[in-house]
């Protein structure tokens, strides 16, 4: 449970910093009782009804196989049909590029948050103001600097050090609510639907900034795969909510007492005596919650490259024992470009505040319509009970999309600036994928036709065994069309190796490879990974010998057919998809190491195809 709360509420745990704040500010008279009582009761029941109620008593229900996440909600999704949706697929891509949105800016904006706590330091003030930037791009490009080496070690300590900041955070409410226990009526609802009426349209604004209580909500479904449901769903009841509803109560309880306090109210309500100890805590929350997403980000590359999104990316496992530990170098670059512009470019965590939100909420209505087709075909709910549930709650994530909408001219187009471009570049891929993939089946000759000859006209025979790496077992493999054709020779064992992505996140051992003979000289070799795992050819191989099919790494050569694509003025895409499409090509991973294959025994053949 500790390691949960260390990593999974991360997120949510370090909105105290920056949500009270934000929402307060675009209420009319925010400071009088009225309006605190509003603010923080919407916040509550955004607590209550978001998380709680549909992440953790519903959607957490949904998972994968132990798996959660966008992706793996598409994943069954697509099971549960038994077919290939193409909703469901778009749903899938475009919440998959919504979360690396989400991904540069929580970062940002929660470190910067923390270290703007500075200015109301004893005795600082303002005249920290020119190191603030400075100090938050410093942390943060300290933290993706220290990404290529791995969580592992000091990973055992993000638990403890989140369960001190919720306690922490717990207590300093505590104080204050115990000061002015009047703040406790905000617990009625009342109070957040008085507020939204008396301030009409300015109601929605207020909604756009209560939202950022609950940004973190998404991480509960995606982390399930780490730590399982229960932990999730204990860590969540027994500490996190309590301390956050604690926290927010205080933060009331302080402005309702001192007015001013609602300018930034969370260090406000520190006692002066542990505002240093506070601070320094403060951050180290914000960098755990970054490195959750950071983590996040290279987990969802990982499953968007299995399942065929994105070109083969070099990915590095950073510890050889603990599971889920990779390092992607492309992503983590991108994340830190990204997160150094929006610092550069907003500069402040309040106008940052106005592009966080909005990619979240869109990602929560597409797991809502995603729990739809779940509840339906896999929980075998009927629909008017299925309805039930969804319609609420797809109203609620509706009204909080329509409400974080109003901020995109003020800096909401950024995440979807990004995750539009991502969704070009996954749709891109994928699209590209499949006319390659049509456009090579058509031009290949039918593998049964060419064993067929070869055993008419058998070629010179040389020892050893050749494995030919394809996408389509069904047609010969270029690189094998390439080697009778020019080396004129044949090996003694040929095997027409394809690794096939379920929609599961992991495979058992003993599902992982399937062999059918097709002649003496020629085998089929199927091989199945999850798309939470990482190919890894030759150990793979290793394990045909319990169906007896042995293999001699050093007897052993890999044939890899590498395609020069040219694109076509007449067939396929348009142009400026044809170049994108071929220069991720040409930057795609190099399948040797992608699938673990010993170079010195890789022969590439290549070929030209015309798109």
């Amino acid at each position: 449970m500790i390691g949960a709360v260390g990593v999974v509420f991360g997120d949510i745990g370090t909105s105290p910093l920056y949500a009270m704040r934000e929402a307060l500010s675009h209420v009319r008279g925010g400071a009088a009782e009225p309006a605190v009582l509003g603010v923080v009761s919407l916040i509550v029941w955004a607590l209550i009804l978001i998380v709680t109620v549909k992440y953790v008593i519903f959607v957490l229900r949904a998972d994968n196989r132990g798996e959660g996440g966008t992706l793996a909600l598409m994943a069954l999704a697509q099971r549960a049909l038994g077919y290939r949706s193409v909703f469901i697929f778009v749903l899938g891509v475009f919440g998959a590029a919504l979360f690396y949105g989400d991904g540069v800016i929580t970062p940002a904006i929660s470190v910067l948050s923390a270290v703007e706590g500075l200015r109301d330091a004893p005795g600082l003030g303002h005249a920290v103001d020119p190191f603030v930037l400075p100090g938050a791009a410093a942390v943060l490009v300290a933290l993706f600097l220290v990404q290529s080496r791995g969580t592992a070690h000091v990973g055992a300590l993000f638990g403890p050090i989140m369960v001190v900041w919720f306690l922490a955070i717990a207590g300093l409410g505590l104080m204050h609510v115990l000061q002015n226990p009047g703040v406790l009526l905000a617990l009625s609802p009342h109070w957040g639907v008085r507020l939204l009426l008396e301030n009409g349209v300015l109601g929605f604004v207020i909604l756009g900034s209560v939202f950022l209580a609950v940004t973190g909500a998404e991480a509960l479904y995606a982390d399930i795969g780490h730590f399982g449901k229960a932990p999730i769903r204990a860590a969540w009841l027994v500490l996190a909510f309590p301390c956050l509803v604690l926290n927010y109560l205080g933060q009331g309880a302080a402005v309702l007492a001192e007015p001013s306090a609602q300018a930034n109210p969370f260090f406000r309500m520190i006692p002066e005596v542990a505002y240093w100890p506070m601070l320094l805590l403060a951050t180290a929350a914000t960098v755990i919650a970054s490195q959750a997403v950071i983590t996040g980000a290279f987990s969802v590359t990982q499953q968007a490259v299995q399942l065929g999104l994105l070109p083969r990316i070099d990915i590095k496992r950073t510890s050889e024992t603990v599971a889920g530990q990779i390092f992607v170098p492309q992503v983590n670059v991108f994340l830190l470009v990204g997160v150094l512009f929006l610092l550069i470019t907003f500069r402040t965590s309040s106008a940052m505040a106005s592009a966080y939100g909005i990619a979240v909420t869109a990602t929560m209505v597409i797991t809502v319509l995603l729990l739809f087709v779940i509840a339906r075909r896999c929980w075998k709910w009927p629909l008017a009970g299925t309805l039930a549930l969804v319609a609420p709650l797809l109203a609620l994530d509706v009204t909080f999309l329509g409400a974080n909408s109003l901020k995109i001219h003020e800096g909401g187009w950024f995440p979807l600036a990004l995750g539009g471009g991502l969704v070009l570049l996954m749709w891109t891929w994928s699209k590209g994928t499949r006319i390659l993939a049509a456009k090579t089946r058509r031009d290949s000759l039918p593998l049964a036709d060419l064993i067929e000859s070869l055993s008419a006209r058998p070629p010179r025979r040389v020892s050893g065994t050749a494995v030919f790496l394809t996408s389509d077992p069904t047609v010969a493999p270029v690189a094998l069309m390439h080697n009778l054709k020019h080396n004129k020779v044949l090996h003694e064992k040929n095997v027409i190796l394809t690794v096939v992505v379920s929609d599961a996140p992991r495979v058992p051992e003993a599902d992982r490879v399937a062999i059918e003979p097709l002649t003496a000289d020629f085998k089929r070799v199927r091989l199945t990974y999850g798309f939470m795992e990482n190919p890894n050819v030759p150990k793979a191989l290793s394990l045909c010998r319990r169906q007896g099919l042995k293999f001699d790494i050093m007897s052993t050569s890999f044939f890899l057919g590498r395609r020069s694509v040219v694109a076509s003025a007449k067939e396929g895409m348009p142009p400026w998809q044809d170049k994108l499409f071929i220069f991720l090509l040409r930057n795609a991973a190099n399948p040797t190491d992608f699938y673990r294959i010993p170079p010195g025994r890789v022969v590439e053949m290549g070929t030209q195809v015309t798109i």
